[in-house]
Parts: C-alpha cells; sequence; structure tokens
C-alpha cells in the first residue's frame, strides 16, 4: 500500500501546524485539545522546520520541570524530521519510523507538505491489507 492510499483513508488528512514562536504551553494545550501526538512546526502551513512530540515535551520536562513550557516551540522541536512521499511503500514507511523510533512522518510532494501519517495510520492500513489478502488465499483455496 502507498502512503498516498493511508492518506486519503484517514477520516481527517488535514495536519496541525504552529510557528517556532508559539510556547511549548500552547502546543501542549493544542496537542489535548485535538488529542493528537504531534505537531509541525512551520512558519507558512506548508514547510515544515521542525516536529514537536509529546515524547519531545515529556523528555525535556523530566530534565528541567515546569519552566520548559514557557520556551518556543522552535527550541525543543526535532528540526529537518524526516519525511516521505505518497509514492513511497507502507512497508517503507515503516522502516524509517523503526530505524528513526519515531512515529510520525510528514508526507511531501514537490516541496510542499500535503499531509502527516502516524504508525498507527500506517499499521492500521497494512492490517487491512494483510486481512483482503488472507481473504483472497481462503476463497482460492475453498474455490470461491
Amino acid at each position: 500500500m502507498l502512503v498516498l492510499k493511508i492518506l486519503e483513508s484517514k477520516a481527517d488528512s488535514s495536519v496541525l501546524t504552529v510557528p517556532g514562536t508559539t510556547s511549548v504551553a500552547d502546543v501542549t494545550a493544542l496537542l489535548s485539545e485535538k488529542r493528537v501526538g504531534t505537531v509541525v512546526i512551520s512558519e507558512d502551513g506548508t514547510t515544515p522546520s521542525g516536529i514537536l512530540s509529546e515524547r519531545d515535551i515529556v523528555r525535556e520536562l523530566g530534565k528541567r520541570g515546569h519552566a520548559c513550557l514557557s520556551d518556543a516551540a522552535e527550541t525543543m522541536m526535532t528540526r529537518d524530521p524526516v519525511t516521505c512521499s505518497p509514492e513511497d511503500s507502507a512497508d517503507a514507511v515503516l522502516e524509517k519510523m523503526t530505524s528513526g523510533r519515531f512515529r510520525h512522518l510528514p508526507v511531501m510532494r514537490d516541496g510542499e507538505m500535503i499531509g502527516l501519517i502516524s504508525i498507527g495510520d500506517v499499521v492500521k492500513a497494512r492490517l487491512s491489507e494483510l486481512a483482503m489478502e488472507k481473504t483472497a488465499l481462503e476463497d482460492m483455496i475453498i474455490g470461491r
């Protein structure tokens, strides 16, 4: 399955972006409100300069305590995030996520961000694909 198909299957394909100057406290409130695990840091909404996840925030809270919440998101973000293209396969994306130990990838086309996929999105798509393959094999064996 291709990343494009995964994006098309998502109920909401919008990407949550904030400028780098947004406070970590505001990012945390937004993550909670939207019930998502990451925001893309972007000044124009289409070019990712970084990514900030719940994990990033929790790590910094563990090191510095609540004082880090007043920092700008750009000070805590992962710069130059790994991305994928709509033509990448689910397997290739899972490999990137596993080897890089992250759970979200901006999807880029012609230098513009067109979506964001999570490891959950990819696993869901793969499970659906495997279920269809299983059914096809069972039907072939039974002779349907």
